[in-house]
């Protein structure tokens, strides 16, 4: 496929895209390193919260915030890999919260106003990046 030339506003998303997934990966990194305090002073439910999640729940978590910031690096130089990147981070977003709100009972605790809107951005902004990057393949903005 002939890679064409992108509009100016596809930079500057794959530029936000980019400090997203920047953004991510530090609070990947926060959470690993300091747990359920890792969002500032946690309370009883939200340390044994943390101390309850499955070893593989900060693995998906790496894997989500891992991929997305490398799909969108895959768009700033106009990669075909920004497709199966962005699949993958929403693939690990979606089992992630699924698992959390399935198998917890945060949403009783806490409230789904409480935590429910943050992922549904979260799994949003991949879908709409996974969007984006089938859209400028299909545009040829990216080969």
């Amino acid at each position: 496929m002939i890679v064409t030339r992108a509009p100016h506003w596809f930079r500057i998303v794959a530029l936000l895209l980019l400090a997203w997934g920047m953004v991510g990966c530090v609070a990947c990194l926060q959470q690993f390193r300091l747990g359920a305090e890792a969002m500032g002073p946690a309370d009883d439910y939200q340390r044994a919260l943390y101390a309850a999640l499955p070893i593989w729940y900060n693995a998906v978590y790496a894997v989500a915030v891992g991929t997305a910031l490398l799909g969108a690096l895959a768009l700033l130089v106009r990669s075909v890999l920004a497709i199966p990147l962005f699949a993958v981070s929403l693939v690990a977003v979606a089992i992630q919260f699924g698992w959390l709100f399935a198998t917890t009972d945060i949403i009783a605790h806490r409230g789904a106003a409480a935590v429910v809107p943050f992922p549904l951005l979260i799994a949003g902004i991949a879908a709409a990046s996974l969007g984006l990057s089938r859209h400028a393949r299909a545009r040829g903005w990216i080969g």
